[in-house]
């Protein structure tokens, strides 16, 4: 008998949130991810997931560089939706945000605002993964810069996503993003390759209301 993967015990795992940034001929870009660890000590170096669906993957896929800004547990919420819930390609995340941040020796911005530390990564091998890239790469520059405690996923959804509110009696069914709260009405089931327009997720995430 087949075992059915419940889709929500992923979020039981430990994340942390980043936002992940790098540029190529002129042009910058950031996101935020969840995956970054450190693999090996001497020399320091770590690996990074990073969804191609994300204008910064391509940057990084072009230019083999990054830089990641852990986030602190005093990240605005606004900080996500700069970062997480609009399109690179479309837009400059880091236009009118330069007072937040600054550019490491390697040329890329990393957050200096709800940020307790940055870290840049050359990278030295990637492997593709589906819909994801894992990029392992050497670290060229880390700095702490504050003493506030990490950001986690979980910290995230319990003290800085907005709640979703109770949507009024309709004939339509009404889906939350258990993600970033976005909110889909659709007049029968998603389909199943549904993907939220705003943080990517899948069909997994959007949680039927009433």
């Amino acid at each position: 008998m087949t075992q059915k993967i419940e889709d929500i015990a992923f979020f039981k795992l430990t994340y942390g949130l980043f936002v992940l940034s790098s540029a190529n001929e002129g042009k910058n870009g950031g996101c935020i991810i969840n995956t970054v660890m450190q693999i090996t000590d001497q020399p320091k170096q770590i690996v990074i997931g990073v969804n191609k669906l994300n204008f910064t993957h391509d940057l990084i896929n072009a230019s083999k560089k990054f830089n990641v800004s852990v986030l602190s547990t005093d990240t605005r919420f606004d900080i996500f939706q700069r970062f997480g819930f609009q399109s690179g390609r479309n837009v400059d995340k880091f236009a009118g945000f330069e007072e937040n941040c600054k550019k490491s020796e390697n040329g890329l911005y990393y957050l200096t605002l709800n940020t307790n530390a940055f870290f840049s990564g050359d990278v030295i091998s990637q492997v593709d993964y589906g819909t994801h890239t894992l990029f392992a790469a050497k670290v060229s520059e880390a700095a702490v810069l504050s003493k506030v405690a990490s950001l986690s996923y979980q910290y995230y959804f319990d003290n800085i996503k907005p709640k979703p509110q109770q949507p009024a009696p309709s004939a339509q069914k009404t889906y939350v993003c258990r993600v970033c709260a976005h909110v889909e009405k659709t007049d029968g089931e998603l389909p199943d390759n549904y993907i939220c327009p705003v943080c990517k997720h899948p069909k997994a995430d959007m949680e039927l209301q009433g």
